[in-house]
């Protein structure tokens, strides 16, 4: 019986191995890895730095969401918040089918006594944070209507209003479950509630903090596939919000192999780029990607972890 438990787990893995192997042998065939990685030459040093630089401030950006948001329970701790949120992005982009995001709750139990059910509310608060203002991004590129119409900016308006209708109907039903759930369900979501803000400064200041993480994260990523093609900054911006987007798929591979480069093609393409130019720099990016999460996984090692009291995890 536990053979036939871990057998579907170990298929998906070895099938995602073979999907990463082939992608790297592909790769080779096509383009000549040597080939593809010579434009790198062209660029400076000074130039990478500083994108490494806006990349790892994305990264401190992301750290204050989550000590802010925690800020009762973690004060004083930021450098092992920033440690968490390096380790947590490492394993969300290195593992497949977003497995990565199991870690959490995981890390927040064990550096901070944090309850796993408190940071999987949290976490999941964030998510749809981040991926409302992504949608509000693409919107604004991808939009059918030409920008600063009426129909545009109504669309944009309705869209901006859901983070404050999501807070507002999370209050509401909290209130009405206080009141009336009575169920093992309806006390499990309360208790998920409970982990979403309570207050509309908490709201506010989740928002902003969400905003500018992306705004600096998609503005470097941008920057850098405009390194590696000719494209107008909407067409970078694009492939690099698809490109994010595929991290969410159930298909999405060890490192996001193909499936990555996939949605930055996708969001170049309508831009007038050759798919052969697009790809290339779709790896390219997603190499410069990965080359920040390693090194950020390498420098979580060497700030303050848990203490000997953080070691269990409370659920």
């Amino acid at each position: 019986m536990v053979q036939k438990s871990h057998h579907p787990a170990f298929m998906r893995w070895l099938v995602n191995i073979a999907i990463f192997i082939a992608f790297i042998i592909g790769i080779q065939i096509y383009y000549g890895w040597l080939d593809l990685l010579a434009p790198w030459e062209d660029q400076s040093p000074a130039r990478l730095c500083l994108a490494l630089a806006l990349v790892f401030s994305s990264y401190w950006v992301r750290s204050m969401r989550v000590y802010d948001y925690f800020r009762d329970q973690i004060q004083g701790s930021f450098l092992r918040c920033f440690k968490l949120t390096l380790q947590h992005n490492l394993l969300n982009n290195l593992l497949p089918m977003r497995t990565g995001e199991i870690n959490f709750p995981v890390l927040m139990s064990r550096y901070f006594q944090i309850s796993i059910l408190r940071s999987v509310s949290a976490l999941l608060w964030f998510r749809l944070l981040d991926l409302h203002t992504v949608g509000a991004l693409a919107l604004l590129i991808a939009n059918p209507f030409p920008r600063y119409t009426l129909p545009t900016i109504l669309m944009l308006a309705a869209w901006m209003t859901l983070p404050a209708l999501a807070f507002w109907g999370s209050n509401r039903l909290k209130s009405v479950l206080e009141t009336r759930a009575q169920n093992r369900v309806g006390s499990l979501l309360l208790k998920v509630l409970h982990g979403m803000p309570q207050e509309s400064i908490a709201f506010r200041r989740t928002w902003v903090w969400t905003l500018a993480t992306w705004a600096v994260k998609l503005g470097v990523f941008a920057w850098v596939l405009r390194l590696f093609v000719d494209i107008p900054w909407s067409g970078a911006l694009l492939g690099a919000i698809l490109g994010d987007l595929t991290s969410i798929l159930p298909v999405h591979n060890i490192g996001g192999a193909g499936t990555y480069e996939a949605g930055v093609v996708a969001g170049m393409l309508p831009f007038g780029v050759g798919a052969s130019a697009a790809l290339a720099a779709a790896i390219n990016l997603h190499l410069f990607l990965l080359a920040a999460t390693l090194f950020g996984g390498a420098l979580s090692l060497l700030l303050k972890g848990e203490t000997h009291e953080d070691r269990q995890v409370v659920l």
